[in-house]
């Protein structure tokens, strides 16, 4: 294929004719120029995109047009020339002819991405909405961001006419006849100089373009070709270089792209240790994927997905800006690194990529026009990924308890947070139980172990699970012999607050105080026949801890312990005390005592003998800070605290 194309300095060619830009446009390439992309680098991802449209749109027309077939192999080239500092990128695609640059390139409202989606969306068939593949968008004017001259040089397939078009970002274009052997265009950049702190590396330099190709154009479907040199020294028969032999200089052509797209590939084409290569280059982790995940959706919105579930957590993955995010890609090109929109928060912790042909872009490939389409594919990405996690739960118990291990705390920041797969993802927990002290179970199961006649699922939080068995709270539980679900993580308690019930189970703290295991009326009977006798105890205690206890009052939880704090809020005890962190609201709650415990009756036989309501109310003290210190809550005043014990103490 001819490449030559016009990298002179020359005056304005016979023929040419000037232009005007369209009134706002200058305004608009400064725009492109300063602040549109974040790295100036994306410009050559923009003009491969564009010379890769052209050889679609070529490759689709000449299915109807035979005369348009070409025996050259379609590919996109770079041609760098250092020392006159430019850059062309050139195809053999459709081109353009006068009357297309000129609509295309000069008129940034015909080039715009939103009317060229509006008029696929006006087409009536699929080879309308085709033929306008390869229209150059507007990311064309991405050039004027590393070029103060830009030059255009095409040829329409079937047309023997070429046309030049050049312009420096002024204001106004020029038109002008040109030659070319063949069809396609090529585009000559004239670099601005090198200038590192702007964010302007040297564009004619074989890494940096084979760096940026790879980073955003590596799976383009067609070659990326560059000619380079390189050196090389005469060798003998062992392949060891020849002593003083002189060093030749080769230059051969070198493809900086691979056009493997693996996500476009079935499944059952693709090798396990490609996939596990594949996540390894996207997400610097030298160990394997925990699991694969290849989804291809077809409709209104067609996309192809390849996901990856890594092995273990990050150790970022819980810290405050804990980057997230798919790779998102249009047609096999890279638009955006870190997608968080595609997926909630809470499913953070998954690589891979999402291809899409059907992405409305607007004036930058960075920026999504219409978030309805991401918001179709967040949805279907999600469902997938939630349906891979049961399968894997049911088929797969010691890989999904690996994945727990590493993620479960991010599946159960989704519960307080995704209301549509709510009860999906309550489906996915595991919760360490009293039930098995090696075994962690679900909800489900905790359900089909219920005993005859129970209506409630039963938790109770703590720091440990040591702490939790010995918290008086469990008593009841183990003598009924109840389970109970144990809640170490501290985000279980902001959970549980966000969720009331599962496959139509209520969700009961043991801490709560309108616990109910005997029934309502038996319950309120004993209560009544226990407390007789210890109304006038209970106001005196009252009087003391009124300012932390709501009520104080005989317990029907409790056969061991002599005190327990209840509440019959709905917050438990440690979400409060992360609230109160942060000043949120603090409740009063109920202080349960038992009256068979040898403290309790000899505190009433004391307070029968004196009435004293001093020591009553130290002993009072005390007993709330036995009751705060055994389910893990700080002291009110620990000072308060130890001189009341050491007063104990001296009594004994």
């Amino acid at each position: 294929m001819d490449t030559t194309i016009a990298h002179d300095n020359q005056p304005t060619p016979p023929g040419a004719e000037t232009f005007p830009f369209q009134a706002e446009m200058k305004q608009l390439l400064d725009l492109f120029i300063r602040s549109l992309y974040s790295s100036k680098e994306v410009f050559l991802r923009e003009l491969v995109s564009n010379a890769s449209d052209a050889l679609d749109r070529l490759r689709f027309e000449a299915l109807t047009q035979p005369g348009l077939r070409s025996d050259a192999d379609p590919e996109i080239r770079l041609e760098a020339d250092p020392q006159a500092r430019t850059l062309t990128i050139v195809d053999n695609g459709i081109g353009m002819s006068r009357e297309e640059v000129i609509a295309n390139i000069g008129t940034i409202a015909h080039s715009g991405t939103r009317e060229l989606v509006q008029k696929i969306k006006e087409s009536k068939s699929s080879e309308q909405a085709l033929a306008l593949i390869g229209q150059f968008g507007v990311g064309f004017y991405s050039a004027f961001m590393v070029a103060d001259r830009v030059t255009l040089v095409t040829r329409r397939a079937g047309s023997e006419a070429a046309t030049r078009w050049e312009s420096t970002g002024d204001g106004t274009y020029t038109v002008s006849p040109a030659s070319r052997d063949r069809h396609g265009t090529a585009l000559t950049l004239h670099l601005r100089p090198v200038d590192q702190d702007d964010g302007m590396p040297d564009f004619t330099d074989e890494w940096v373009l084979s760096g940026i190709i790879k980073k955003y154009s590596d799976f383009v479907r067609y070659p990326i070709r560059m000619q380079v040199t390189r050196e090389e020294v005469e060798r003998d028969e062992q392949g060891k270089p020849k002593p003083d032999a002189p060093k030749k200089s080769i230059v051969e052509d070198k493809t900086l792209n691979s056009m493997k797209a693996i996500w476009l590939r079935k499944p059952q084409d693709v090798k396990e240790e490609e996939h596990h290569d594949f996540y390894k280059h996207i997400s610097h982790d030298w160990e394997k994927p925990l699991k694969t995940i290849t989804f291809s959706a077809e409709g209104r919105l067609e996309y192809r997905a390849l996901l990856f579930i890594p092995s273990r957590a990050p150790f970022d993955l819980h810290l405050f800006g804990a980057e997230g995010g798919l790779q998102l890609f249009a047609q096999n090109v890279k638009i955006v690194e870190r997608c968080e929109d595609l997926l909630p928060r809470y499913l953070r912790f998954l690589r891979g990529v999402v291809d899409s042909s059907d992405l409305s872009l607007n004036v930058s490939r960075e920026m999504l026009q219409q978030d309805r389409q991401i918001a179709q594919i967040r949805k279907g990405l999600v469902k997938k990924v939630l349906d891979v996690l049961v399968e894997m739960q049911e088929r797969e118990p010691e890989a999904y308890r690996t994945f727990w291990k590493a993620f479960g705390r991010a599946l159960k920041e989704g519960v307080t947070s995704d209301y549509e797969y709510r009860e999906k993802l309550l489906g996915l927990l595991l919760f360490e139980s009293s039930a098995d002290a090696e075994k962690q179970t679900t909800l489900k199961e905790y359900i089909a172990r219920m005993k005859e006649g129970q209506q409630d699922i039963y938790f109770l939080s703590g720091e440990s699970r040591a702490l939790i068995e010995s918290s008086p709270h469990l008593e009841v539980f183990k003598a009924k012999g109840l389970e109970v679900l144990y809640l170490r993580d501290p985000i279980d308690d902001l959970m549980v607050h966000h969720v009331s019930e599962f496959d139509g189970k209520k969700l009961k703290s043991a801490a709560n105080a309108n616990l109910d295991l005997t029934g309502k009326e038996e319950r309120e009977k004993e209560r009544k026949e226990a407390e007789a006798g210890f109304a006038e105890l209970f106001k005196a205690m009252q009087k003391r801890l009124d300012a932390q206890v709501k009520e104080v009052r005989v317990s029907s939880r409790l056969t061991v312990s002599p005190v327990c704090l209840v509440g019959d809020g709905a917050m438990t005890p440690r979400l409060e005390r992360l609230l109160a962190e942060k000043r949120g609201p603090s409740q009063r709650r109920i202080l349960e005592v038992n009256p068979e415990h040898a403290v309790l009756k000899q505190l009433k036989a004391l307070f029968d003998q004196s009435k004293d309501d001093q020591r009553i109310g130290d002993y009072s003290e005390l007993l709330l800070g036995q009751a705060l210190l055994v389910e893990g809550s700080e002291l009110p005043d620990p000072t308060r605290f130890s001189q009341l014990v050491s007063e104990l103490m001296a009594r004994a």
